[in-house]
């Protein structure tokens, strides 16, 4: 198949997939997900995806409608399905469905999947950015499929020739960007924001922190500003789409670019480990 969805249950082409309009998304955006890329018909770090999946149901108090090793299963058997097994895997369970009411719908949730072609960069071309300043609730670790700001501030990334938006707290703290998250090289060190309630745990953030570790970069998980970013040696984005990018420019002003050398072992190391895994 060249897309598969998938929502209770039912399999189809994502064309042909159709959904109750008293589906709690429909109202509310009640609901959360995750997603991760398949190479080889392999996902990559499947199981770390599926905890945070859960842990971000279960810090909404959603009732998962499949346990995490069903999950699993059934991931895999609908990549086994489609034309190429490099793919964009995504996953979100909803609150369940009911007539419209803000109280919690009884049951478990709804499960969708959809499965997509989808290529991984290799993270060698630079990308440009733009800021914004992060307007988003104060519960940006759950996975949530509340995504507006992040809409908003893609379009303005897009309107402006750029690939991503970083956000900032007044005050200047860079949190992260609209579908990624984002790190800075500092004094030879891997600088990125602690995983409080500010930013998502990424997953590929996950993985660049084990790469630095391995090659024995220090790493310093605390919070940076701006003006940290403008200057820094060199400017990182990560996503589970694509794992370890750098950017070369800021709301048109050059950034990065001070120390290629460890950047590439980062960026080499990461991929390295992608590659072998799928």
């Amino acid at each position: 198949m060249k897309t598969l969805g998938y929502y209770n249950g039912k399999f189809g082409e994502l064309d042909e997939m159709m959904i109750p309009m008293n589906d709690r998304v429909c109202w509310f955006g009640d609901g959360v997900y995750d997603a991760g890329p398949a190479r080889n018909y392999k996902i990559f770090a499947v199981d770390e995806h599926i905890d945070r999946f859960f842990n971000s149901a279960g810090l909404l108090d959603i009732k998962m409608p499949v346990a995490k090793t069903e999950l699993k299963k059934l991931l895999q058997e609908m990549v086994n399905k489609m034309d190429t097994g490099n793919l964009f895997v995504y996953y979100q369970v909803t609150r369940g469905t009911g007539i419209r009411n803000h109280v919690y719908t009884e049951g478990a949730g709804n499960l969708w999947i959809m499965l997509k072609p989808a290529e991984i960069s290799d993270g060698i071309k630079p990308i440009k950015l733009i800021t914004l300043e992060d307007t988003r609730f104060l519960h940006c670790n759950i996975k949530t499929l509340n995504l507006i700001p992040s809409v908003v501030a893609s379009q303005k990334a897009k309107e402006a020739g750029c690939q991503e938006t970083v956000f900032y707290r007044p005050g200047g703290r860079v949190t992260e960007c609209a579908h990624s998250n984002v790190h800075i090289i500092k004094d030879g060190k891997l600088v990125t924001a602690p995983t409080d309630n500010l930013i998502l745990p990424g997953i590929a953030r996950a993985h660049i922190i084990k790469a630095c570790k391995k090659l024995e970069i220090p790493v310093s998980e605390t919070p940076y500003t701006l003006d940290d970013l403008f200057n820094a040696e060199e400017v990182l984005v990560s996503s589970s789409s694509n794992l370890c990018l750098h950017a070369d420019e800021i709301d048109g002003k050059p950034v990065g670019g001070k120390n290629p050398e460890l950047l590439e072992k980062i960026r080499a190391e990461v991929l390295r480990e992608f590659y072998e895994a799928t």
